[in-house]
């Protein structure tokens, strides 16, 4: 580990850590409210919620969520921190913000009843390509006038890869996701000083960091995304060599062919090009796959679920779950 013993302190971006600031009242508090655009002094009473989402029946995919929180007015706010690349982070935030909004009916329940529920992403990587913005807000409206229809489901998307320069005077959600983003104790310290609230979640930090059991905790969630990150450059580094092979052999066959319809020299040069281009993109595909049933069964093998498997390498669930059970068909028939 880079960071001395004396000088370690836990990042807000490790899960783990970010789930520890939010049993924090004040921490919660104040983050929620800079998202809402209140005064944290309007917000009397944030509660923490369970994070499991119960399936309905019992063969719906099971929930697990960051950080659960029901206001005073019976919004409820789901906080979820990811670090690692997913591919289909739309469709799990909307699977969540729907589970969340239909769980709060009962049997026989009046539609009425039904509170506003609100998702965070905090992402640190990039999900929104074709804009510089770092932080947006969606909720239902009309596609032609723009105007809302109800602000009962709402998502915000926080994606911290994308701040700007530090500016004077920030504030409201632009200072937590500095905060979040914070790499050193310096860091931290020096934010500290321009908002309470903050203040109040370095002071977390810094007993967190301090606490020997929840260290081992954060080491642990730590090196599990490290594995992770190492075993998918593996398997692009595999994949492009396996495509670079197949490219050219698939560029010679096909320029060869080529070469005898169209005349020799023009035929083996686009032959090649085109073979290449096919090759790489089958190569990466191959490579990609073969490290994934790698690590999915390594995960199964410390006896992960695979909806756990899919949490924390950021697959699609459905995929992991066919994938797995290939996997255990595969070791019965050797058995």
């Amino acid at each position: 580990m880079a960071q001395s013993n004396d000088n370690f302190i836990m990042l807000p971006t490790v899960d783990f850590c970010f789930k520890e600031l939010m049993q924090n009242e004040n921490v919660r508090k104040g983050f929620i409210a800079a998202l809402l655009g209140r005064e944290p002094d309007d917000i009397k009473k944030t509660t923490l919620l369970p994070t499991g989402l119960l399936p309905e029946y019992e063969d719906d995919k099971l929930g697990v969520l960051d950080a659960a929180v029901l206001l005073e007015d019976g919004t409820q706010i789901d906080l979820e921190m990811q670090v690692i690349y997913f591919a289909y982070w739309t469709n799990r935030v909307l699977f969540y913000l729907s589970r969340m909004y239909s769980g709060q009916l009962k049997k026989g329940d009046s539609y009425n009843k039904l509170k506003k529920c609100i998702h965070v992403s905090i992402l640190n990587f990039i999900h929104f390509t074709e804009d510089k913005k770092c932080y947006h807000k969606i909720s239902f409206c009309d596609t032609k006038t723009g105007i809302p229809y109800t602000d009962l489901m709402e998502l915000h998307i926080l994606e911290l890869k994308k701040l700007p320069e530090k500016a004077l005077n920030e504030e409201g959600v632009i200072r937590w996701m500095r905060f979040f983003s914070g790499k050193t104790r310096e860091e931290f310290k020096k934010m500290a000083e321009t908002d309470k609230y903050i203040q109040e979640a370095f002071g977390e930090l810094e007993k967190l960091s301090a606490d020997e059991r929840k260290r081992l905790e954060y080491e642990a969630r730590e090196k599990a995304m490290r594995d992770y990150n190492c075993l998918m450059d593996s398997a692009k580094e595999l994949g492009l060599e396996q495509g670079l092979e197949q490219g050219l052999e698939q560029g010679l066959e096909q320029g060869l062919q080529q070469g005898l319809e169209q005349g020799l020299e023009q035929g083996l040069e686009q032959g090649l090009q085109q073979g290449l281009e096919q090759g790489l993109e089958q190569g990466l595909q191959q490579g990609s796959e073969l490290k994934l049933k790698e690590i999915t069964e390594k995960m199964l093998n410390r006896g992960m679920s695979p909806h756990e498997i899919a949490d924390m390498i950021g697959e699609d669930p459905d995929s992991i779950r066919i994938l797995a059970d290939k996997i255990q068909k595969s070791r019965g028939n050797r058995s």
